[in-house]
């Protein structure tokens, strides 16, 4: 079995450090939303996809420097939820749509951010 090469190569070399923090997860965000909608619309081979990236992103962000102690902790406890929505059957639609709500307000943050 091959090693599976990231999905985000430029993003692994190193870029991901570059961004801020509001813009990895508006970036994680992104990935969680794709998932769970690609889960609704039942379709399956997207759905995969965009965990496989979700959970890079999650880890690229977890092994910044810049994520430390409670900050750390949160984004864990976040990729947690989302490994809960998608591998577990104890989750429900009131998951996926916290989760989507959590990571909308860091993307409206960096948009507002960016504009700036």
């Amino acid at each position: 079995m091959r090693p599976l090469t990231p999905a985000h190569q430029s993003l692994a070399a190193g870029r991901w450090q570059t961004l801020t923090p509001l813009e990895q997860l508006a970036h994680i965000g992104s990935e969680v939303d794709r998932a769970i909608q690609a889960d609704q619309l039942g379709r399956l081979e997207r759905r995969e996809a965009a965990i496989r990236r979700a959970l890079e992103l999650f880890d690229l962000t977890a092994s910044d420097a810049r994520w430390r102690g409670p900050r750390r902790r949160e984004l864990l406890r976040a990729r947690e939820e989302f490994c809960r929505l998608f591998f577990t059957h104890d989750a429900g639609a009131a998951s996926a749509a916290s989760l989507r709500k959590y990571f909308l307000y860091f993307a409206i943050a960096a948009r507002r951010a960016a504009n700036c």
